[in-house]
């Protein structure tokens, strides 16, 4: 499905979304088996359902407004912003406008590309 794998560059638009349903489409971006980039964009009130995994994860908040929860905490960030979640760590967002996320993980997430 990817084949880019530890290529040195990788242009975004040679590379397509997954619909994830529900408003939100992924592209997968350079990665190796230590370190991912994906592209996310969401409509207003699409949400990414509360989750953990074994991954520690940075989000940067390329454009519009969510409301996260990360653990016991829900705050309302937007475009410029980062979020840190840690591995195993609960989170979950709604987005409050539209917006777009670049999510970085390490390691990679497999189940991303598999």
């Amino acid at each position: 499905m990817y084949d880019h794998k530890n290529q040195p560059f990788v242009f975004g638009k040679e590379v397509e979304f997954t619909d994830l349903g529900g408003g939100v489409i992924r592209k997968v971006l350079a990665y190796s088996d230590d370190l991912m980039i994906c592209e996310l964009h969401f409509k207003k009130g699409a949400v990414g359902a509360l989750h953990h995994h074994p991954h520690t994860q940075i989000s940067y908040v390329a454009k519009g407004a969510f409301e996260f929860t990360i653990g016991d905490e829900t705050r309302i960030v937007r475009q410029g912003d980062t979020l840190l979640k840690t591995n195993e760590v609960p989170h979950g967002c709604t987005c409050v406008e539209d917006g777009v996320l670049l999510d970085i993980f390490n390691p990679m997430r497999k189940d991303f590309v598999e």
